[in-house]
């Protein structure tokens, strides 16, 4: 194992307060490192709070700030938050508005956001509510979740539901609007190489020179099936054939496009991805509205990429133009 890294025990300690470092003007970390908050909280407005194990850098830490969250809860790489630290975020964020808990479906982050969310209610927190994310099309159920994963499709919930709570619209409002999104977002991935957790000390799995992954998730557990490797196009047409085919959208509809990095593909890569995926598309008659290109939603250094596709009106894509500020995403400001 190579990495820069001193004791594998202090590795999120250490990261994060780096982070807190190099983003002191939008974040600051909570008391015994639980969360990453905004630095700057706006009175009345819903918090949004999302979670889970490291190794997805910058999700979510990456995305707290002025139009997305305000606040993470850092887990151990690949391991879920614990409700205590869920609860001292809400406590740290809620400034009147109530809690909103972005949540992607892995059974550890479910069991204890639902713990937190019943901690929350015995101390007479103010309300809580709950989006689930699960836009994974590979496999319906899996080592890690119940039911379909949340991949990078929790950014998009994040970033448009952020959006909205920036307008102020009231927890039920943007607990409702999350769920939408949720259910017209899907994704899928493909590895071509595992990634090595540090406590481990050893790649999750194994594949050989000339195989992929094809459906991977985020943690490296099994996606549909293993096998050669093949072209960036051929890669496309299954990942984007899966998508769709599970969407069902109809011909002139408006998107949002994905292409999400896993840690260790180049830009060039990813965006000859986002040129196949695009022109995939367009061959369904369906518009990309607006590309997102890179790694966002990662798993440590594998490298591999995930295709994301969001049906969008043009609403949505007002919101996901408004102004956004945290140390991964930011434009308008």
């Amino acid at each position: 194992m190579k990495k820069l890294i001193n004791r594998t025990e202090d590795v999120l300690a250490e990261s994060l307060d780096g982070f807190a470092t190099a983003h002191a003007d939008i974040v600051t970390l909570g008391t015994d490192r639980k969360f990453v908050q905004r630095r700057s909280l706006k009175p009345g407005k819903v918090a949004l709070i999302s979670g889970g194990g490291s190794g997805h850098e910058p999700l979510h830490a990456g995305f707290v700030g002025h139009g997305m969250l305000d606040a993470a809860c850092p887990g151990q790489v690949f391991t879920s938050p614990t409700p205590d630290q869920m609860l001292a975020a809400a406590q740290a964020v809620d400034t009147g508005g109530g809690v909103l808990f972005i949540v992607k479906n892995y059974e550890g982050d479910v069991m204890n956001f639902a713990m937190a969310s019943e901690m929350a209610a015995d101390m007479a927190q103010g309300p809580v509510a709950t989006i689930v994310t699960d836009d994974d099309v590979a496999v319906e159920t899996s080592t890690f979740s119940t039911g379909r994963r949340g991949v990078a499709g929790t950014m998009i919930v994040e970033r448009l539901v952020g959006a909205a709570a920036e307008q102020g619209r009231d927890l039920d409002a943007l607990a409702a609007y999350g769920k939408v999104v949720n259910a017209r977002t899907r994704s899928m991935g493909v590895a071509l190489t595992s990634c090595t957790v540090p406590a481990a000390g050893k790649p999750t799995f194994a594949l050989a020179d000339d195989e992929m992954e094809m459906g991977v998730g985020i943690h490296g557990e099994p996606g549909r099936r293993r096998v050669k490797l093949a072209t960036a196009d051929a890669i496309a047409e299954e990942m984007m054939g899966a998508i769709l085919g599970d969407l069902s959208p109809k011909a002139g509809q408006q998107v949002l496009l994905l292409v999400n990095g896993f840690g260790g593909t180049p830009s060039m890569e990813l965006y000859l991805m986002c040129n196949a995926a695009r022109r995939i598309l367009a061959g369904h008659k369906l518009l990309a509205a607006r590309c997102l290109v890179g790694p966002y939603v990662t798993s440590l250094e594998m490298a591999g990429c995930s295709l994301t596709v969001s049906l969008v009106e043009d609403a949505d894509l007002a919101l996901w133009d408004s102004p956004v500020h945290t140390a991964a995403l930011r434009w308008g400001v």
